[in-house]
């Protein structure tokens, strides 16, 4: 036995040896509160030797599973698996995170260099013959061995992953696979990269405040600021992130203006210059042709949705039909109104994309005497999230209490610890709210630790947002939008944190992409029901909570533009499918290929699709490809969930245990529709969800 004393010396030369390695906060077991990652000490220069030398470490972990003499068995095969990896998996956490909150040259340099060699290892990994034989060997077995349901999954997950992945191609194939695999890692960070410098390229600046005509005070006080950080002092500064953009369409009397900045949204990715993303994703449909074929399929969407609950090209496109007859009948009756209020103007005009929301916003204004910013004051930042705080606590106990010793990689950054009703400790939540140059545009949640019995590990869950900073005179002010998808990605957030999966392969979020967004859309409900309205949503000067007649409004205007609304995501959704159902190369022009596609559905020019091919960062540099529907048959799942609270009390004990198991603490331990059904007690119906709308 090693004494006391000569332990402390060990540990000093262990903790202050100058050799590179044991620099690197990666190689060290994290010494912070809950093992969080140690942002305070994780530099850039930290990340490709962590990626390299995680990449070797898991490399001997499954040669070792693959050579081993023993009988393959589930624990020494599937749970060795589980095991392996962890500095890969702590880096990759963090870096992808930081690539995408915090990114510049320099980290999108190291994105580049690690994506390739991530997908060799990836690829090594899957194309190991003998491990493969070992998880076939354990997954033919399956019905004679003594395995949990959850195994079960496990062992369908691998097995289904490993053939997916390739491993029984021929060697030839196999190479070329790799190949593929590579090439479509660098293309899609290329893809997102050149997105967000277009991005953050574009400003209007105004000068002559006779162009701020129409545009609320705090909107003009925001693009001031925004001015400001950008030397452009005494003016004022739009860019195209959503919280700076939308209000300046919603409400500027400038149509050349609305034109100018809507037309550099829409194109971008699209102008022949270095940060053009037409030729990328011709790649990358070709190649994912390619690999679907070598993989025995007809196209990439036939390969992805094998693995979705709409599991087959045809039944997408039926579920999207289904809604999208009423939604452009909807669509085409609000632009003869808007068309209709425009040739009453003194200089009359034919309605195009840039004035649909100016025109929107005002007959809003004129029905319902109401719009977006008669809101915002009643929507702080802080009382919003508070407000998801609140309703988390009422449907399943759970608080919220902010932790200050918890290492952040920003200033932006808040962290909550999440805990059990009885006190018990649940995971942390951490929340990067405000938009900067250096973060993608959108919203996100992910984890830099997920949940997992066997490892006894506790989720690290993260919530990233695009909302305006606060000003000199004002906190931050939600819209009704913002309002919803902070609550959106909170729904996410709960999912991973309330996971309670023995395998981290199926814990959390880990669920097919068609699902996965059931626990975020439900989450929405809560937050614009009347009754949860008067709990968070309070004046920020006053306190006084909304005034009912607003919170009416909100509902009366939930159906409002719901034409335009469904309409813009179902022409992405086709969009996403025709491409994907491709199953010859493209080798025509892509927008070309765009046009036909939103053409043969019939959309209206006055509608241009949520997003168009060239940043289309879903589907071409994200993991919605073949699945950008999925939004809308989570929202059937939601409208269908949510009308169980509604039918009998919104924060009904029983069914949010219920939603809880079988929803967000499942995590991918059984078949969705299977863990559904035993929520809801039957399948979902499509009538909520045309109800809500306003189509029935």
């Amino acid at each position: 036995m090693i004494n006391k004393a000569l332990k402390l010396i060990i540990l000093f030369i262990i903790l202050f040896s100058c050799t590179p390695k044991e620099q690197n906060p990666f190689f060290l077991p994290y010494t912070t509160p809950l093992e969080t990652p140690p942002f305070d000490k994780i530099k850039k220069e930290h990340y490709l030797p962590a990626f390299k030398q995680g990449i070797a470490e898991q490399q001997r972990e499954i040669e070792a599973i693959a050579n081993a003499s023993e009988e393959p068995s589930f624990e020494n095969t599937l749970e060795a698996m589980e095991k392996s990896g962890d500095l890969l998996r702590r880096v990759t956490a963090v870096f992808f995170s930081m690539n995408a909150a915090l990114t510049d040259d320099t980290m999108q340099s190291i994105a580049k260099e690690a994506a390739p060699l991530l997908s060799e290892h990836t690829d090594n990994t899957m194309l190991n013959a003998k491990l493969f034989n070992r998880i076939k060997t354990v997954y033919e077995r399956r019905d004679s061995s003594d395995v949990t349901p959850e195994q079960r999954m496990l062992l369908r997950r691998y097995y289904k992953d490993f053939v997916r992945g390739g491993a029984n191609l021929d060697e030839s194939k196999k190479a070329r696979f790799r190949e593929i695999n590579k090439e479509l890692s660098v293309l899609s960070l290329k893809f997102e990269e050149n997105i967000l410098k277009e991005n953050n390229a574009f400003e209007l600046v105004i000068e002559n405040n006779q162009d701020l005509a129409g545009l609320p005070d705090p909107v003009i006080l925001q693009a001031k600021e925004t001015a400001r950080e950008r030397s452009h002092e005494g003016k004022w500064v739009f860019t195209l992130h959503k919280p700076s953009m939308i209000p300046f369409l919603q409400y500027s009397q400038k149509r050349e203006l609305r034109e100018k900045i809507f037309r550099a949204y829409i194109n971008r990715g699209n102008n022949s210059n270095e940060l053009d993303n037409k030729e990328n994703l011709v790649k990358i449909v070709n190649l994912r042709i390619e690999k679907a074929k070598l993989l025995g399929y007809k196209t990439h969407a036939d390969f992805v949705l094998e693995d979705r609950m709409a599991n087959t090209p045809a039944m997408v496109y039926d579920f999207l039909n289904r809604i999208w007859t009423p939604a452009i009948r909807k669509a085409t009756e609000e632009a003869k109104t808007f068309q209709a209020m425009i040739d009453k103007e003194t200089t009359a005009f034919k309605l195009e994309p840039w004035d649909w929301w100016y025109y929107a916003e005002k007959l809003k204004k004129a029905q319902y005497d109401f719009n977006d910013e008669a809101l915002k004051p009643y929507f702080k930042l802080e009382n919003v999230l508070d407000g998801a705080f609140t309703v988390a606590n009422k449907l399943f106990g759970i608080t919220f209490s902010e932790r200050t010793d918890i290492p952040k990689y920003h200033e932006d950054v808040r962290v909550f610890e999440v805990k059990e009703a009885d006190g018990s400790h649940i995971g942390l939540l951490y929340t990067d709210f405000y938009v900067r140059a250096s973060k993608g545009g959108g919203a996100w949640m992910d984890s830099y630790r997920k949940q997992s019995a066997m490892e006894n590990a506790t989720p690290l869950v993260y919530n990233v947002c695009n909302f305006a900073k606060p000003t000199s005179e004002n906190p931050t002010l939600l819209n009704l939008d913002e309002t919803t998808t902070l609550f959106h990605e909170f729904g996410h957030a709960l999912h991973g944190l309330l996971s309670q999966c023995r395998y981290t392969t199926l814990s959390g979020t880990s669920v097919y992409t068609d699902f996965v967004e059931l626990p975020s859309q439900i989450m929405e409900n809560w937050a614009v029901e009347p009754s949860v309205l008067s709990m968070y949503a309070k004046h920020y000067q006053t306190g006084e909570p909304i005034p009912k007649e607003l919170a009416d409004k909100i509902d009366q205007t939930s159906r409002f533009n719901q034409g335009f609304a469904s309409t813009e995501y179902l022409a992405a959704s086709f969009l996403d499918m025709d491409w994907h159902t491709l199953e010859e190369p493209v080798d025509s022009d892509p927008l070309a290929f765009e046009n036909s596609s939103l053409s043969k559905i019939g959309l209206i020019p006055q509608i241009v699709a949520r997003y168009r091919s060239p940043y289309f960062a879903h589907i071409f540099a994200s993991g919605y490809s073949a699945g950008y529907y999925s939004y809308l048959w989570s929202e059937l799942l939601d409208a269908d969930a949510f009308a169980a609270f509604k039918e009998t009390d919104l924060f009904n004990k029983q069914l949010a245990e219920s939603f809880r198991k079988n929803v967000l603490a499942a995590g991918g331990t059984d078949e969705p529709m299977a863990l559904y059904k035993r929520f809801r007690g039957a399948e979902p119906k499509i009538d909520a969800l045309l109800k809500r709308k306003g189509f029935n």
